[in-house]
Order: C-alpha cells, then structure tokens, then sequence
C-alpha cells in the first residue's frame, strides 16, 4: 500500500495544497485513496474537499474521540466519502485537534493508571495506526496521506507512525531556507521520537518565481541535502487563490473553470495545465516509488 505524510514545518507553503492535489492524482489513477486531516488550522484540507461541517460541534464524534478511547460510533463511520471525487475519502478534522497532545497526556495517564498489568504502555504515537488496523482500514484502501499540523506534536508523530514516509514542501525564501537546512534534523528527530525508520520521498520546492534567491536556495538544496528534489511547482496564485474560495482541488478547478463563483467563467492559462501535469508526474513518481 502507498502511505506518505505531507509535512512542512512552516505554514503557507502548500502543504496542503500539495497533500490534496496529488491525493486526487491518485484516486484518477484507480487507487482507493484516503485523506487523513490531522490539522487544526481552518485552511485546511477538510475545507477542500467540502466536509468539514461538523468541525466545531463539540458534540459531534470525531478522529480525536477515537484517538483517546471515548469514540461515539463506529470508527468507519468518521470515514467521509461525499468529496465529490471518484475513489477519494476523507477523515476530516476536528477543533478538538489543537488540544490533541494534552488529551492523549491525559488518556495516557488514565489507561495505565486502570490496567491490571502494572508495566502496560499505552503508546500515543501509536494510536492513529492501532486504530486503522483494528478497523481494517489498510486493507480497504490503495493510498492512505496524512496531514498534520505545521508544528511537531502528537499529530505529527501519529501520521509519521502510520504512513513511515514523508513528502517535504518547502519555500525558497530566506524564512524557508532556515526549514531546509533543518530537514535533515527534522527526520532524524522523528526517527529518535518514534524509534523507526522514516522514509523521505523528496523535497518539494513550492511557488518557485525564479528569482534570484530562490534559484540560489534552489541550487544550495539541490546541492547540500541528501534528499531528491522529484518536483518543482512554480508560483501558481491565483491557481491556489480559486481552490480555496471554489472548496476544490486544483484538478476541478481548471477542468471546470471556476471563477469566483461563477462556474465556466475562467480562463485557464495554459500554466495551470502544466501544474497539473506536474502533479500527474510526481503522483506516478510516487507511485512508482512504492511499488518498487
């Protein structure tokens, strides 16, 4: 099975934008895709594919229920898969997300504190992953990617534990070289965290405008890290502007040439088609990589 986490420690770089592009390269592809939305930021990839209705109803059963042993109902039914997309589900986030690490500290402490066995650990880390498996998630589905949060916490660590890899956008700029020049720390934290190997797909420059600097922090990564470079996406604005306000992936809104609301009204620059093959390329490129 294909499993890879999207993570960037910085926001606004287009982790999700990339998460959810290439998860509807995928389900195109034929494989069974499911989104897993680990982010509690309201720009988020539950926003993109339409449901993220019940986000901040308190009463409402969500990921983070099940995450700490208090799910409503079934765990399959969190599974959403009205995206409008052929062979693409989603588990949506939820508010209670910003409060996951204290939630799952507070679970810990209850469950070893009321089991019989007095050396039984209960393994936070290791929830998300307890979970698909002893609802057979992983047999019902051909890619599972995860979206945490831009931050290290038990978001981060659950999706990493699941899925084993990771897919690292980044920005060329003097704030995101800073990230790159810590990526290579940032996997050698998550391997010491969680006591594994984490594979890395690639470094994924985002809104590369060819300038000066960027082609600099182009060539310095390029250069210096150990990673592979599979893709650049160049500067696509107004692209990522009408995802956002047409709550669609960047494939529906070139094929229906949304505008502002007003369906059919855009003209689609032939850029745009050409990030779309980009994104049709590093899907089969990953694709690839797995069944390798």
């Amino acid at each position: 099975m294909l499993a890879y986490t999207v993570y960037s420690e910085s926001g606004g770089v287009g982790k999700t934008t990339t998460a959810s592009n290439l998860a509807h390269a995928h389900a195109q592809n034929g494989y069974r895709t499911l989104v897993i939305d680990l982010d509690p930021q309201e720009a988020s990839i539950s926003y993109i594919f339409g449901v993220d209705d019940d986000r901040d109803d308190g009463h409402a059963d969500n990921l983070v229920r099940h995450l700490i042993g208090r799910g409503k109902d079934s765990f399959e039914g969190l599974i959403r898969e009205d995206t409008g997309i052929e062979n693409l589900d989603v588990i949506p986030a939820h508010n209670m997300l910003s409060g996951l690490d204290n939630s799952m500290l507070r679970a810990k402490e209850t469950e070893e504190q009321m089991h019989p066995d007095d050396d039984f650990e209960w393994v936070r880390e290791q929830r998300l992953d307890q979970l698909l498996r002893e609802n057979g998630i992983p047999e019902q589905y051909d890619a599972i990617i995860c979206d945490p949060q831009a931050s290290e916490g038990q978001g981060l660590y659950n999706a990493v534990y699941v899925t084993r890899t990771v897919l690292l956008p980044v920005e060329l700029s003097g704030k995101g070289a800073l990230s790159i020049n810590g990526l290579e720390s940032l996997v050698d934290g998550l391997e010491t965290e969680l006591e594994m190997d984490v594979g890395v797909l690639g470094v994924l420059p985002v809104g590369y405008a060819d300038t000066t600097g960027q082609s600099r922090h182009l060539k310095e990564l390029q250069e210096d890290l150990e990673y592979e470079v599979p893709a650049i996406f160049r500067e696509r604005e107004s692209l990522m502007q009408e995802m956002w306000d047409a709550r669609a992936t960047a494939y529906e809104v070139v094929e229906e040439a949304y505008k502002n609301g007003e369906g059919g009204q855009r003209r689609v620059p032939d850029r745009e088609h050409e990030t779309l093959e980009k994104y049709d390329e590093l899907a089969e490129d990953i694709q690839e990589a797995f069944e390798a």
